[in-house]
């Protein structure tokens, strides 16, 4: 949960800080669904990011505590992927309000501000 509100946090502040870049591509033809791809393309890069950071200090936090706990972390390693995939999941949903938000931007009001 702590993953998913920041992740819609920076997401936010990012569509909210280019509104006008958002704009300015709907005024030039981007349809919404290129708008929404771009979004979540954003977010789901920072998740990958964080899970990969996640995932390599974690197991060198073990190997650094122990060398027998690295081979139970590799046993469970199951357990991890699943949890990879519930932060992915989470992490998509999260993406969804501010990339639903950045594909509804008008383009003429928009405009009309610069």
């Amino acid at each position: 949960m702590l993953a998913a509100a920041g992740i819609y946090g920076v997401l936010s502040g990012s569509v909210a800080e280019r509104t006008r870049e958002i704009g300015v591509r709907a005024a030039l033809g981007a349809s919404r669904t290129n708008i929404l791809a771009l979004v979540l393309r954003q977010g789901m890069t920072l998740t990958a990011l964080g899970v990969a950071l996640g995932l390599g200090g974690a197991a060198a936090a073990t190997q650094a505590i122990r060398h027998d706990a690295l081979r139970h972390f590799t046993s469970r390693s199951g357990d991890v992927r699943w949890r990879d995939r519930a932060v992915a999941g989470v992490s998509a949903i999260a993406c969804a309000t501010p990339a639903w938000r950045a594909a509804r931007v008008d383009p003429a009001s928009t405009l009309r501000a610069e």
